[in-house]
This record gives structure tokens, sequence and C-alpha cells, in this order.
């Protein structure tokens, strides 16, 4: 005789029903199963990346992901808190998850290059595998930026984040307002190509490797020790300095 299946309920809250599909956002779901299992499996089974759920409540009483969901629970997921002080002996994970350094996946080139030109430590490759971004992220505690949420429920990943806009310029506002990074940002003060730190360089030696007209009008350049590439304040960086102030008086959209 087979065993009677156990149910569960789950309700989503904010961002995180983002993932859902439309018939199940802000609902709350029932979930039938015949062995009990691990919290965090329950959550991913409604195609919920774990990097971005800050508290869990089985019951009302707060739960790691580890905790084994019983016939009859019910089960409250929350995302991470922008104005909310969470308390440290509630959150599912150990240190918090808005730490503005970055690795990107291969589709997010164009916000990495707007991030590094905001200030942010962020590495990319174009041809980074998967599991070297799983790498990257959890050796380096890096927030894995993606488009793909599959990656997101790798086991070892503990900080990431699916970006739900596709135009780049749209996705760099959703990122300083998930993290809470307008009071951070460090604009012009890393490579756009390479991710290094910016530094001081002879205007002299730099002239002879840029535009004659940038060499003629300009006194002050800034020098990537890693790339050589060169930066001064030109038409460019007061497009983006104009851009930059327009970012962080309007909301993300």
């Amino acid at each position: 005789m087979e065993p009677l299946p156990a149910q569960a309920s789950v309700r989503f809250y904010g961002e995180l029903n983002d993932h859902l599909a439309p018939d199940q956002q802000y609902l709350t779901l029932e979930k039938s199963f015949i062995v009990a299992g691990a919290v965090k499996d329950l959550i991913e089974s409604f195609g919920v990346p774990h990097t971005e759920v800050e508290l869990i409540l089985i019951n009302g009483e707060s739960a790691d992901f580890s905790s084994l969901v019983q016939n009859g629970d019910r089960v409250a997921v929350y995302p991470v808190f922008e104005s909310l002080d969470v308390s440290p002996e509630l959150r599912v994970r150990p240190g918090p998850l808005r730490e503005p350094k970055f690795v990107l996946d291969v589709n997010l080139g164009r916000l990495a290059g707007y991030l590094r030109m905001l200030g942010f430590d962020s590495q990319y490759r174009n041809r980074a595998s998967d599991p070297e971004l799983v790498e990257t992220s959890v050796t380096e505690h890096r927030i894995l930026l993606t488009r793909d949420r599959g990656l997101l429920m790798h086991s070892a990943v503990t900080r990431g984040y699916w970006v739900r806009a596709t135009d780049s310029r749209v996705q760099v506002a959703e990122i300083l307002a998930r993290f809470d990074l307008a009071g951070a940002l460090d604009p012009f003060t890393r490579c756009m190509a390479c991710n290094t730190l910016l530094g001081p360089t002879d205007p002299t030696e730099v002239r002879r490797r840029i535009p004659p007209r940038a060499a003629q009008r300009y006194d002050e350049f800034l020098e990537c020790p890693g790339c050589r590439r060169v930066y001064w304040q030109g038409s460019h960086w007061r497009r983006m300095r104009r851009w930059i102030e327009e970012l962080t008086h309007s909301p993300a959209g």
C-alpha cells in the first residue's frame, strides 16, 4: 500500500514572486510530497533561487535551509530586506548579502562595464563557464549576477541575484536599488575594461598614446596599471557624469 502524500503550504513575498508563474504570484501555494525534504529544495522546486532568500518561517518560527518540511507545515519565504532590520539569529545566511563586489555571467558584459565605471569591483570574463562563476563567487565572496536562474540554484552559491531587466542601463538602476548602493558609488576610479583601480600617470608619457586632440586639450589623465588604458575627462566622461546624476536621482524601472 502506497503512503498517502503529505502537504505543506508556501507563500512567497516581495520580489520573490518574479520567479513564479503569473497564476502563482502572491498566493498561498500547496505542495504535495511523500518524503519530508529540506525547505531549500521546496523553495527551489517553485523556481525561486535560494540565493535571493533572506528569511524563512515555518509555522511562524525561523528556519534555515536544511530544516525539514513536514505534513501540514506553513512556510513563509522572504527576500532580502532593504529597510527592515532582521535579527542575525533569523537570517538563513551567515553574513550580509549586500557586499558591493560582483561576478557577472557571460550575458552581462555591458552591465559589468557600467558597474566598474561606478566604482564597483566587478569580475567578468566573456568565456567563463558556470563552474568557474560559482567558484569565483564562493572563494572571493562575490555576489553572482546572472540572467540564468538555474545557476543560482547551485548549492555552493550563497550570494546571488537574478537580473530582471534586459537593457544594460536599466540593469544598473536595478542593481543599485536592489542592493541599496546609491551611497556607495565611487565613479571613474576603476578601469571599465579590466576592473583594475586607476591611478595617476605622467601626462607627457601618455600623450604619445592617445588621440592628438585629447593630448593637446587635457592636462590630467588616469591610467590603468593593468591594461595601460588611459582615461581623461572628455565628452564621454561628461555624458557619463550626467547619466550618473540622473541615475542616482531617479527610481529604477
